[in-house]
């Protein structure tokens, strides 16, 4: 039938609704398999949706369909009503252009938005769409009808059908449908024995209503009944998952929610679960083979294709997932174990009692020490140290001569950071994931260290794993227990040990497996056994995890019990520590309650690498906001030189001590020779506080001009100058001696044309000639070179020389609050004032000199030196002490030897580029803005209105897929980025990538 011909128009659609029903309305099309499907429009009224059947439409079928709303509308109040035409009729017959006989419905038309346009969906969706499908399928139970027992193609149950077409598809995809068709096949007897019923059978991303609101939350209904069919309830879910998840970089882990939410309202079985991970597949494997006969069948409609690239994409990721782990995933998404035999396996394990030295007889104790690796660990120390094999091994042996009767073991569900391939890396759907979470014991023993069977076993694998620097060399036990079994691990055994067994070889209890390879047969790890117990192999031959993702920890954890369940040993016991909520109950109730936290959902950083900060279970965050961490988060050589300096020696500067002279001459080097005279602090805070006491002993003066929303600092005399705390929440304006200027913004700032600099100048002699008017003078002008907590302010081209003239001109002094801007991190120049072409008198140097440990600097010229020396000593017990001097020192010599200025102009020259380009792609942002690796994005509507909204959603969205962001500036509409110096371009690429992610979502385009 020619498609073309047959189509009905919007036009038509209007005019059948007038002539039939009295109705006059805008037609919309809509998508539509069978019918042509039509959204009208009515000035003032609700919408409708008129469905016009094809010619040979099956009048039984539509009959059947009408039934089927007629029944759910007696048992759900959201699901569409049948409209009757002028004449009482539920099921109008017309006659088309060709006399072609027509049948057509109207429903009421369900208001909100479809799912396919909704972005992103939220795991709080996903969960509202399990909900009303589970509500639908249950509206259905009772109902009946001839129609629902017809043979259906898109019935799961009827789905191997598409094995007669597997000639339409190319090698690569035929194995993969193939593989699925399979699958579903071999389980057919099983499977046809589930739970049926009338099901609605077609919940796709046209078919869900989505709540109007923004951001959506809830399903509100499920419409077009016309593929509903009496077949297995599980195939419902699997039709909704199937659709819902495409987009999803883990369709697994993104149906979860939907799959919870629909076992709370029905209630699945275990049996039932089983054959989901088939059911789910089918339904992709039908779509895409429709797909493809369609192409032949009918090449103008495009909606028989629009689900066709997106389901060959998730059945390609869902083939990556083992069928039994996925069965095991859904349990645990149930509630219920997620291993069938893990409730078997713990009643045993507490029945046994075993002793370490029946694993290893030649020990003289089975005492435990536990050897704490996991990324909270201290003993480990800097990430350099751990990443260091024959240190490690030092450490180790150390440890065991304190403690000679002691097995060094522990290690399990532990979260570590030592896996640092990128093959244990994988992106998920909230960003990059790592395998980190242990799945076994380790016993840290020497080499050649006999290793025993505990229980009668039959060998399953020998491997030499080494080559993956998980296992080395590998030996897989499988056990009997009654009707079930279970299996033991030995990892990192030496290659002789295999070579003596075999697949297939019975052992019995006690009988020799192996013997503990050495570092070269280990991955250079030292020796020692990994030994883990497992429920199941899912069907790996010769390797299996010893580490997993902490997303799927319920249910590793459950294929991998802990072997102290056979131990009982109190030192394999894993440690207790406080939950994210034990720390911020006890902070809220014991730390000032003016301290904040940075998201909406805290968390819980325990270590630093590089441009990363780790949280407890070893996700990774790119660090975009921590400016303090400048040379990178415990970057080893300013670890070291803190280390082995406080090790030493750690006092006042009142001795004699190369240190205070070593940082001052790296220090000195970067300025200009004007400014040749130090002072060292312990934070940018003292150091303003220092630079002002400076002004007033050198000037005599006492009043100070300094910037709308500028910040200078915590102490009192900094909280004076500083717009951004005294005009703020709590703040009570400015103080008598405190005059601001407007923030020297030429975005939506006061002025913002060509002359924007002079006038902003001016704003500064205005300030000057008032305080002249109160009977005083000028002490100083202070300003950062970019405006941080303005909104990374960049200074208008020639304000600040002007600016300058006029304090000077006026007896006063000019600070440069390099707090934040300095030490390389404008790229192009060492120091933000350098970009300005002007030299101050003062230059305050904070955060970035001690990369996070307190060290701080204010650097002046001979003249203000020499008068602020005046008989008051000044004297500051821990500033210029030799350990912040020894970390100063490293964290300069670090930026110079490593390029580091340079790469902040390089990677902040790609970066704000990059996100200029953004900005012509997505309005919403405003302007661009920053230099090096101090950069800021403003967001605003097309009249420049501030979006803070928008901008904490971006920032809390970002943090979700590891990357973390924060809002700056006086409305807080501008998200600020200022990494640690070592950020790379593809650190820049990962936080581009998920900023146009995020952008697109509706939130943001409201």
């Amino acid at each position: 039938m020619d498609y073309a011909a047959i189509k009905i128009t919007t036009a038509q659609a209007e005019e059948i609704l007038a002539s039939n029903y009295g109705i006059t309305g805008i037609a919309k099309e809509l998508p539509g398999e069978l019918d042509f499907n039509f959204r009208i429009d009515v000035s003032g009224s609700p919408s409708y949706i008129v469905k016009v059947s094809r010619p040979d439409a099956d009048v039984a079928y539509i009959e059947y369909q009408q039934a089927l709303l007629r029944h759910v509308g007696t048992q759900l109040e959201t699901s569409p009503r049948i409209l009757r035409d002028k004449k009482g009729n539920s099921l109008v017959r017309i006659k088309d252009e060709q006399g072609e006989e027509r049948l057509v419905r109207v429903l009421t038309w369900v208001a909100g938005r479809m799912w396919s346009e909704v972005n992103p969906v939220s795991n709080g969706l996903l969960g509202s769409l399990g909900t009303e499908a589970a509500r639908v399928m249950m509206a259905l139970k009772g109902f009946d009808h001839p129609q629902a027992h017809r043979a259906f193609e898109w019935d799961v149950a009827q789905g191997l059908w598409t094995q007669e077409h597997l000639e339409l598809f190319s090698q690569e995809d035929w194995e993969v449908i193939a593989y699925f068709q399979g699958g579903f096949q071999s389980n057919w007897e099983h499977y046809n024995k589930l739970p049926k019923s009338v099901v609605h059978n077609d919940a796709n991303d046209n078919n869900v209503v989505v709540e109007a609101r923004i951001p959506s939350e809830k399903v509100t209904a499920i419409i077009d009944f016309g593929d509903a069919i009496y077949t297995q309830v599980i195939n419902d879910v699997a039709i909704a998952i199937a659709y819902a998840v495409m987009g999803f970089e883990n369709p697994l882990q993104a149906s979860a929610p939907i799959v919870k939410a629909y076992h709370d309202e029905y209630g699945f079985s275990e049996e039932e679960l089983k054959h989901l991970y088939w059911a789910v597949a089918m339904r992709l494997v039908i779509s895409v083979t429709k797909s493809a006969m369609n192409k032949l069948k009918e090449p103008d409609n495009t909606y028989l294709l629009i689900s066709e690239k997106p389901a060959w994409e998730v059945l390609r990721k869902w083939k990556a997932f083992a069928p039994e782990f996925a069965e095991y995933f859904f349990r645990a998404t149930c509630e219920y174990p997620a291993h069938p035999n893990a409730n078997e396996f713990r009643a045993w394990a507490k029945t046994q009692t075993i002793s370490i030295r029946e694993l290893f007889p030649s020990l003289t104790s089975d005492s435990v020490f536990e050897l704490d690796l996991s990324v909270e660990s201290l003993w480990l120390g800097n990430y350099t140290e751990s990443d260091d094999l024959s240190l490690f091994d030092f450490k180790l042996a150390q440890l065991q001569k304190e403690m000679p009767q002691k097995v060094l073991a522990g290690g399990y569900l532990e979260a570590r950071n030592l896996y640092t391939s990128t093959a244990f890396d994988r992106i998920g759907n909230e960003g990059r994931e790592s395998r980190s979470i242990h799945l076994g014991v380790d016993f840290w023993l020497p080499a050649e260290t006999p290793v025993h069977t505990l229980f009668d076993a039959e060998v399953v694998t020998v491997a030499d794993n080494n080559s993956f620097k998980e296992y080395g060399g590998l030996v897989i036990l499988k056990h009997r227990v009654d009707s079930w079994e279970f299996y033991t691990l030995y990892g990192h055994l030496s290659r002789s040990s295999l070579t003596r067994i075999a697949v297939g070889q019975q052992l019995a209890k006690g009988d020799l497996i192996g013997w503990l390879g050495n570092s070269d047969e280990n991955g250079s790890w030292s020796p020692h056994l990994h030994f883990q117990v497992l429920l199941s192999t899912l069907g790996y031959v010769d390797d299996f995890p010893g580490v997993a993702f902490y997303s799927e920890l319920p249910v590793w954890s459950s294929i991998c019990p802990d072997p102290n369940l056979l131990f009982k040993n109190p030192g394999l016991a894993p440690p207790v520590r406080a939950t994210n909520t034990d720390l911020l109950t006890y902070r809220k109730n014991h730390l000032g309650k003016g301290l904040s936290l940075q998201y909406k959902v805290p968390i819980k950083m325990v270590r630093g690498q590089g441009v990363y900060l780790i949280d407890q279970f070893a996700n990774k965050y790119i660090d975009t906001v921590n400016n303090v961490a400048h040379v990178g988060h415990e970057h080893p050589n300013v670890v070291k030189a803190g280390q082995e300096q406080m090790a030493v020696l750690n006092t006042n500067s009142r001795y004699l001590h190369p240190n205070i002279n070593e940082l001052a001459k790296e220090l000195l080097a970067t300025l200009p020779p004007e400014l040749n005279v130090l002072h060292f602090v312990n934070s940018g805070s003292e150091a303003n506080e220092l630079a002002i006491r400076m002004v007033k002993t050198h000037t005599g003066q006492r009043d100070i001009i300094a910037s709308e929303v500028g910040y200078h600092g915590n102490a009192n005399t900094c909280i004076d100058i500083s717009s951004y705390k005294f005009d703020g929440k709590g703040g009570a304006g400015a103080p008598e001696h405190t005059h601001i200027i407007p923030l020297p913004d030429t975005f939506r700032g006061v002025y913002t044309g060509a002359d924007a600099a002079e006038k902003y100048a001016e704003e500064v002699a205005n300030q000057v000639k008032n305080i002249a008017a109160k009977g005083r003078g000028v002490g100083a002008f202070i300003i950062e070179p970019i405006i941080s907590c303005g909104g990374q302010i960049e200074l208008p081209e020639g304000f600040l020389g002007q600016a300058y003239q006029h304090v000077r001109k006026a007896g006063g002094l000019c600070i440069s609050d390099e707090v934040q801007t300095g030490c390389g991190r404008m790229g192009t120049t060492y120091w933000g004032f350098q970009l300005h072409g002007v030299t101050p008198d003062i230059v305050t140097i904070g955060k970035p000199l001690g990369n996070g440990h307190p060290l701080a600097a204010v650097a002046c010229t001979q003249e203000v030196a020499e008068s602020f020396a005046n008989g008051m000593e000044y004297f500051n017990t821990f500033g210029g002490n030799p350990v912040s001097c020894a970390i100063g020192t490293a964290v300069l010599k670090a930026v110079r030897t490593e390029g580091l200025k340079d790469n902040a102009a390089e990677v902040g020259g790609y970066l704000k580029r990059a996100l200029t380009a953004l900005s012509s792609e997505f309005p919403i942002i405003g302007e661009v803005r920053g230099q090096g690796l101090f950069l800021g994005i403003e967001l605003v509507n097309k009249q420049k209105h501030p979006l803070a909204e928008e901008a904490a959603y971006l920032a809390n969205r970002m943090k979700e897929h590891k990357i973390l962001m924060s809002t700056d500036g006086p409305d807080y509409n501008v998200l600020k980025i200022k990494p640690p110096l070592v950020f790379s371009q593809s650190n820049a690429d990962e936080l581009l990538y998920y900023l146009r992610k995020i952008l697109r979502e509706d939130v943001m385009n409201r």
